[in-house]
C-alpha cells in the first residue's frame, strides 16, 4: 500500500483520534464496529477521500467522511482537516423516557413496586 491517497481504516481511525490505540481500532475492525460505505471493514482495508465510516462507540454510530487521508497521529487542528464528522446530535434528555432507578441494596421489588414500575412504563395489564 504505497499510494499515498489510501490509508488503512485502522489507521486512519486511530490517527484522526477516534480510538486512543491503533489495536483498539483493530479490535473494533474485528468486532464489526466500523463499516465503510455500508459494508464492514477488516482492519487493513484502504479508505480513500470520499469514504464514509460508521464507527459504532458506546452503543451509538459516528458517521465520519475521510476528506484527507493520514497515517500518522497528527495535532488536532489537522484532525478537523482530514474527516468530516456528520453524527447527528444525541437525543435530548427531555425525549429519553425516564428510567426508575432502586436504591443500592434495597433488595427486590415486592409486587406494589412492581406494579407501579410496570405502570410508569406504560405495560399495565389490568
Amino acid at each position: 500500500m504505497t499510494d499515498a491517497t489510501t490509508a488503512r481504516v485502522d489507521a486512519w481511525l486511530w490517527a484522526v483520534r477516534v480510538y486512543k490505540t491503533r489495536s483498539a481500532a483493530t479490535t473494533a475492525c474485528r468486532a464489526g464496529h466500523v463499516r465503510v460505505n455500508g459494508d464492514r471493514a477488516k482492519a487493513a482495508q484502504p479508505v480513500r477521500p470520499g469514504d464514509e465510516l460508521r464507527v459504532r462507540i458506546q452503543g451509538f454510530d459516528r458517521i465520519l467522511v475521510v476528506k484527507k487521508t493520514i497515517a500518522k497521529r497528527v495535532g488536532a487542528a489537522l484532525v478537523a482537516e482530514a474527516l468530516d464528522d456528520r453524527t447527528p446530535p444525541p437525543p435530548s434528555r427531555e425525549s429519553m423516557p425516564f428510567v426508575p432507578v432502586r436504591d443500592r441494596g434495597a433488595g427486590r421489588p415486592t409486587k406494589r413496586d412492581r406494579r407501579d414500575i410496570e405502570k410508569l412504563r406504560g405495560r399495565e395489564l389490568g
